[in-house]
């Protein structure tokens, strides 16, 4: 299955399927299925139409998607307590207001604009001549690791023209 040009192998757990998207670990990948309402145990395969059109379309612009609901979902036997709830008052007498419930899911950066952000943050670091900005200009460890012995990864990776 083809999901934004990323092939997820049919039988592999969701869950770790996803983690194939660059900026996408298990934690929010976990995070990411209970939001969509699909079960943490599901194969690529198993997935309906919607659910896949809906995590298809949450990956392309989070930010646009629609919010989680205030609620928990409940089972077909579990009922919800209905009680009417008194409003918080403030010092002047008059109910407060109701604080946004922040979202993280909503500000997640995957593939390519991740990658981008990155670049540009060493960029920056570079540009103002800071110690992590020249450890990366010179292609060493930049946080505080050995260079007598083991730097060859790191000499690799921090080079100038990093491979996306």
């Amino acid at each position: 299955m083809i999901i934004l040009g990323r092939n997820l192998p049919d039988h592999k757990a969701l869950k770790v399927a996803l983690t194939a998207f660059y900026g996408i670990g298990l934690h929010t990948s976990e995070r990411l299925l209970a939001r969509l309402q699909i079960h943490d145990r599901a194969k690529v395969n198993s997935l309906t139409q919607t659910q896949l059109t809906n995590l298809t379309a949450f990956l392309s612009s989070p930010s646009t998607s629609p919010p989680p609901p205030r609620t928990p979902c409940f089972g077909p036997t579990a009922r919800p307590v209905l009680r009417a709830a008194k409003p918080k008052l403030g010092k002047d007498g008059q109910p407060l207001k109701e604080r946004a419930i922040r979202d993280p899911l909503s500000e997640i950066k995957i593939e390519s604009e991740l990658r981008r952000e990155i670049r540009e943050n060493i960029a920056h670091h570079r540009m103002i001549g800071s110690y992590v900005g020249r450890r990366h200009a010179m292609g060493l460890p930049v946080r505080g690791q050995n260079t007598r012995t083991n730097a060859k990864t790191a000499k690799k990776l921090n080079k100038i023209e990093r491979r996306g």
